[in-house]
């Protein structure tokens, strides 16, 4: 019997497995956009809307004093100058922790893939049974030693301790990554006299890009959105803003302004969001690239 479809494609098979995968992957949707659905409409309603109780329900009119309050007005106990220094705070943390934390996790993945110095091995288990304690077991050992060099509630102990605990993942990413590079490549190039640094800089930080992508973003997101790290170590002049936003929502003077308080959220997540929405393409590229190579 002739296809009746030579040419072109096939019909689509309407089948319990597809309906299933689809009725899945539209409640996995409504699961997680149900809510911020909830906080984008709420954060541009007024308070007499919201009293009404119709949480789902469209604002009457758009109303963005909320944000403007959330950004610049919003109060932290007696102190009511909004989320917006948290947020420069949080700039002046992610970006040098994910710079540092990424080049230093680099370089070890290099070291330890391609060199292997005595005791790599030994290093390496240490490094990754380091990474699988909880980290909040550390909290107290770290406290008194940023205490005794004097880095305790500074901006420079708080980036400390986020390389610090970022290394262990980036470093094993970085090593399953470089440890299928061909050692004969490594090894022209020192015949052709590169040295340690050269090799990397010229030859494997180039091949690496796309799991450089891949780490930087999962740096940037961990250190971003990280409470516990931000108010144990930075100190009041340099909170982040996740602890700017819990001292917002749990500061009660007066009415509670669920607009300003779902508003100050969705400021505070915007950029990791942004950067997933802007960057997913490279995300996905380097996971792939990593998962082929490692």
């Amino acid at each position: 019997m002739a296809d009746p479809h030579p040419n072109g494609p096939k019909p689509v098979q309407i089948t319990a497995g597809r309906i299933g995968l689809y009725t899945f992957l539209v409640v996995a949707a409504l699961f997680f956009l149900l809510p911020l659905y909830t906080m984008v409409v709420t954060s541009l309603k007024s308070m007499d809307e919201i009293r009404l109780g119709e949480i789902f329900a469209l604002p009457a009119r758009l109303d963005f004093s909320a944000w403007m309050t959330a950004w610049s007005g919003a109060c932290m106990g007696t102190v009511c100058v909004g989320i917006r220094s948290g947020f420069w705070n949080s700039v002046a943390i992610t970006l040098p922790s994910v710079a540092l934390s990424v080049f230093i996790g680099a370089v070890n993945g290099y070291a330890l893939s391609l060199w292997r110095p005595r005791g790599a091995n030994l290093l390496f288990g240490l490094l990754m049974a380091g990474g699988l304690i909880p980290y909040q077991i550390f909290l107290y050992p770290m406290v008194r030693a940023m205490a005794n060099i004097d880095l305790y509630n500074s901006l420079a102990g708080i980036i400390l301790v986020h390389v610090i605990f970022g290394l262990p993942l980036v470093t094993l990413l970085f090593r399953n990554y470089f440890v299928s590079v061909p050692e004969e490549l490594c090894k022209a190039a020192r015949v052709d006299g590169a040295g340690f640094w050269r090799i990397f800089f010229e030859i494997m930080l180039p091949i690496a890009v796309p799991m450089v992508v891949v780490v930087s973003m999962l740096q940037f997101t961990g250190i971003w959105n990280d409470f516990l790290l931000g108010l144990v170590f930075a100190g009041r002049d340099n909170l982040p803003m996740t602890v700017q936003l819990n001292n917002i929502v749990n500061t009660t003077m007066g009415e509670r302004t669920y607009n300003v308080n779902m508003a100050a959220t969705i400021l505070t997540a915007i950029v990791p969001l942004a950067i997933y929405f802007l960057s997913g393409r490279w995300f996905v590229r380097g996971i792939a690239a990593g998962a082929v190579k490692g």
